[in-house]
């Protein structure tokens, strides 16, 4: 029994050392490939001793063509990378005048507005002018010189209600155009 137990003992230290684990020591790294093509070209260049001309000529050749289409690949990138930023520009200015156009829009319907309303108050005011005139008139109260006035005053307010009107249609014009 006292040799089984340091035994024992033995054998399960024995299989635990032996079930553990190996470590991963090696890191996988990203490398460029036209490097790896020149470190290639460079140990081709130190076999160039046992290699033939023509075989390290064709290396030569496969490296330099695998440059050109690396570099015809990031010429093509950087086109693309352009045309996108030179889209992206457009389309920026496009919603900016689109932004525009509807503050001017928004400005014109707000002008249209004043001026209508504008108008609705000086055909009240002409209307009244009238009736006040009319009434006065039927009362006698009024003198010759006193009905020009009034009439002269009449006659400015529609001068006033015909040159707003030209406006309100040169505004709804000038709006339609926007809308378009």
């Amino acid at each position: 029994m006292k040799t089984k137990f340091p035994f024992l003992l033995l054998i399960a230290l024995g299989s635990f050392s032996l079930s553990a684990q190996v470590a991963k020591d090696t890191v996988a790294i990203t490398t460029d490939s036209i490097a790896l093509k020149q470190i290639e070209l460079q140990k081709a260049k130190d076999k160039a001793g046992t290699l033939s001309p023509e075989q390290s000529a064709a290396i030569q050749k496969a490296a330099l063509q695998k440059q050109k289409e690396a570099e015809k690949m990031k010429k093509a990138a950087e086109k693309q990378a352009k045309a996108l930023d030179k889209q992206q520009r457009k389309l920026e200015k496009e919603q900016k005048q689109f932004a525009k156009e509807q503050k001017k829009i928004a400005s014109g319907e707000k002008d249209l507005i004043k001026i209508k309303e504008k108008l609705i108050k000086e055909k009240k005011d002409l209307q009244k002018m009238q009736e006040k005139l009319e009434k006065n008139k039927r009362k006698g109260k009024l003198g010759d010189i006193e009905i020009e006035k009034e009439n002269i005053k009449i006659s400015k307010q529609q001068i006033r209600i015909q040159e707003l009107q030209e406006d309100l249609d040169k505004t709804e014009k000038k709006l339609n155009k926007l809308r378009r």
